[in-house]
């Protein structure tokens, strides 16, 4: 089944909330690599509450992006890697991201000439 993202009633739109999101997309960059831990994510962000990565790898955990893996260690070690369906958003976010990297000035200089 293919989903029909101007149908108001398509869960497609909760998908595009989820990959639209600017920590998910930061987690998806960050974790492309390969999988890591909660604190080295948060370094790697910059800028995302505890509170709120947490929340955003759950719900990644949940639609089925995310992995978390705990190890029995003491103290415990958590990591998180992309699934196979995650690690298949890197391509479109990358391309945005570097649009948006090469685009920014443009767009700042919008904003402030509107903004006049």
């Amino acid at each position: 089944m293919r989903g029909d993202a101007f149908d108001p009633e398509c869960p497609t739109r909760l998908i595009l909330d989820r990959i639209g999101d600017k920590w998910s997309v930061l987690v998806v960059l960050s974790l492309t690599d390969g999988p890591r831990r909660f604190t080295e994510l948060r370094r790697l962000i910059g800028g995302v509450t505890p509170k709120v990565l947490t929340q955003t790898l759950r719900t990644m955990e949940r639609d089925g992006l995310v992995t978390r893996h705990v190890f029995a260690e003491v103290p415990p070690r958590v990591e998180y890697a992309l699934t196979p369906l995650g690690l298949s958003l890197h391509k479109p976010i990358q391309a945005i991201t570097e649009w948006a990297e090469e685009n920014v000035e443009a767009v700042v200089a919008a904003r402030a000439a509107h903004d006049d």
